[in-house]
């Protein structure tokens, strides 16, 4: 259990907290609860206004009350104080509590430090350590833009943030077995024991099934609906074929079926890139999922690409051939995948309902429906999958 260090001085700001005489700090603490619901923490209303009554008994100067207020009423269970705490540094300029020396500190998952790509505010230049700079750092912004909308410029940031994202390829169960320290009884490994002891009575031996790891593949659309997020998609397929080259597949969709796995094995990511786009002669043209589909099941699929494999398809589902013959195709490869993930970028976006043709036709075979419209709807898509 840990403990919040002793209030600052009277009169004076404490690290992390609002500043003296600031004219609006319910505003700020309010915008704080919205930036830990942005990063993943389910924060209703009644816990951002159980936080700022908390705020308020403890005192909004007080800069190790306010994160043990936001700590107690915004998270709900111990997987979201890690990204509770990124955002704490990141919105109050990294003025983090510490626990007091001698009491264990909750363990928490460790994550990427944030870097703060903001200039240096007048407060900090004049000198002042505890004027409030209540903002965000400029790459957890980034975060949460969707990538269809970036400038140029904030494109050519993303590399840092793609180089962030570390896949962990889902686990599968093997026909081995391993040595365990618990589990079923190794009958030949403890009566190989009892034979070198000359029949004395050993210790007995336990063993578990071996884990492998299980074949990600990953479909990306490249037709024109498609053509804001494709470059970011690929780099995401980049990334995760460096991690598994072994167990990863990766095919780009649209009216022809390429694969590209081979061209994103490159260690640097331009070149994996300009190769993949290279070999797709279909970039920013129609849509034939149920086509496409069909092809990367009669091919690869049924051949053991996809058996038992967890399948990404990342489209927003326009179809411009049949819908039905998306559905068929979406059955046999429901019933060859371990998993079927969809994901679709405008299911990020507010008041988007799945209506259209094909993603309808889709839907009762997908497992998880995702979205994909920012780097955060990245990360949530690779701990589904690594959950798999």
């Amino acid at each position: 259990m840990t403990t919040a260090p002793p209030p600052a001085a009277p009169g004076s700001a404490a690290p992390g907290g609002p500043a003296p005489g600031s004219a609006a700090p319910e505003t700020a603490l309010a915008g704080f609860a919205r930036a830990v619901r942005a990063a993943g923490v389910p924060v209703t209303p009644d816990r951002t206004l159980a936080f700022l009554q908390a705020v308020a008994a403890v005192g909004a100067d007080s800069g190790p009350g306010v994160y043990w207020a936001g700590r107690a009423t915004l998270c709900g269970e111990p997987d979201h104080l890690p990204r509770y705490d990124q955002v704490f540094d990141a919105w109050f300029s990294g003025r983090r509590p510490r626990p007091a020396p001698g009491r264990g500190a909750a363990v928490t998952r460790a994550l990427p430090p944030l870097t703060d790509r903001d200039p240096p505010s007048a407060d900090a230049e004049d000198g002042d350590p505890d004027a409030v700079r209540a903002r965000a750092s400029a790459v957890e912004v980034l975060r949460q833009r969707d990538l269809a909308e970036l400038t140029p410029a904030e494109r050519r940031l993303l590399a840092e943030l793609f180089a962030r994202i570390r896949p962990v390829p889902p686990r599968r169960r093997a026909l081995r077995q391993r040595p365990a320290h618990r589990g079923a009884v190794d009958a030949r490994r403890t009566l190989r024991e009892q034979v070198r002891r000359a029949g004395e009575p050993g210790r007995i031996r336990y063993r578990h099934p071996a884990r492998r790891p299980r074949r990600v593949v990953l479909l990306v659309d490249v037709s024109g609906s498609m053509s804001g997020y494709a470059d970011a998609l690929l780099r995401l397929a980049h990334v995760w074929v460096r991690s598994a080259p072994r167990t990863t597949e990766v095919f780009t969709v649209g009216t022809r079926l390429t694969r590209v796995t081979r061209a994103l094995r490159e260690r640097d990511a331009e070149t994996a890139l300009r190769g993949a786009g290279g070999q797709v002669p279909d970039w920013s043209g129609g849509t034939r999922l149920g086509e496409v589909l069909r092809a990367f099941l009669d091919r690869w699929g049924q051949r053991g690409t996809a058996r038992g494999a967890v399948v990404v398809l990342f489209s927003d589902g326009w179809e411009r051939g049949d819908p039905a013959l998306l559905g068929e195709q979406m059955a046999r490869l429901r019933r060859l995948a371990h998993r079927v993930v969809w994901v679709n970028p405008h299911r990020g976006r507010a008041g988007y309902r799945p209506v259209q043709g094909g993603i309808a036709a889709a839907l009762p075979f997908v497992d998880d429906f995702l979205a994909g419209h920012s780097m955060a709807a990245f990360g949530e898509l690779v701990e589904v999958v690594g959950r798999a």
